[in-house]
């Protein structure tokens, strides 16, 4: 059997696997916080005909050799950590990380995931939650003669303090104090859906703290981070990745039609 039918064999494969990864980015465009992903390959091994330096006379040797590729295979998907552009909405509950750092999430199982998306809201009990009822970490509650969220008196400083100034009082009350945590290794982090993650062995464990400490970006109020996917280079990508699926198809039709060929010398 030809060669050329399994190698152009895996590069449909590769290709099917970069369009999906472009196709996903493209769909999480208006996503909060969302990162988009690239696909990323390496070429398989080579079937050697003949080693360089092979002897080829007395006194002469084979400069280059004879190595003939099989294809290509996907390696790995990596997350782009680069910080989309922040987007006002004068909400008091919109935050923004900007800079490094993961707000961390309850989940119902007691379980701490970490989001990029900073979009919070109150629950029944005027418990800051994401959009899934899940609680913030550490929790931080707003008393219930705020809960209206008027923004002048509801504050969240640039290191996280949460503050409240109280209707008749002249002194704002501190409610608590929002923490971020970073990782080694962010693309080690395992995407859960719903805008989650959760820390691997590849991640590292994570490093929790103040905002706008040690490396951790400070917070924004008011303001969410959108999604830092470019349409114009997905756009590009896509496609990049439908010609090359349709060159790989190309060469099997090509080594079919060659296959054709030496079976019909036999009539």
């Amino acid at each position: 059997m030809m060669r050329s039918l399994y190698t152009a064999t895996t590069g449909m494969i590769g290709m099917q696997t970069q369009i999906d990864v472009v196709s996903n980015n493209i769909s999480n465009v208006n996503t909060s916080g969302y990162k988009k992903q690239r696909a990323e390959f390496s070429d398989l091994f080579s079937q050697v005909l003949q080693y360089a330096g092979t002897n080829t006379s007395e006194t002469t040797q084979s400069p280059t050799g004879i190595e003939v590729g099989v294809g290509v295979r996907n390696t790995s998907v990596q997350k782009i950590w680069t910080a989309g552009n922040p987007m006002q909405t004068n909400n008091a509950l919109d935050i923004m990380i900007n800079g490094a750092g993961f707000f961390q999430i309850q989940l119902p199982d007691g379980t701490i995931a970490y989001t990029r998306n900073g979009s919070f809201k109150l629950d029944s009990e005027g418990n800051i939650v994401n959009s899934k009822g899940f609680l913030l970490e550490p929790n931080i509650s707003v008393p219930e003669d705020l809960r209206d969220l008027n923004a002048t008196s509801l504050t969240i400083s640039e290191d996280g303090l949460v503050t409240a100034l109280i209707a008749g009082d002249t002194q704002a009350q501190e409610l608590g104090q929002i923490e971020i945590a970073t990782f080694i290794n962010p693309a080690g982090l395992h995407s859960m859906g719903d805008n989650l993650y959760i820390n691997t062995d590849a991640s590292g464990d994570p490093i929790v703290g103040a905002p706008n400490q040690e490396g951790r970006g400070a917070l924004l109020q008011g303001t969410l981070e959108r999604s830092n996917v470019q349409l114009v280079e997905e756009m590009t990508e896509l496609i990049t990745g439908q010609r090359a699926y349709e060159a790989n198809s190309k060469s099997i039709q090509t080594s079919d039609s060659m296959l054709q060929t030496v079976i019909s010398l036999k009539r």
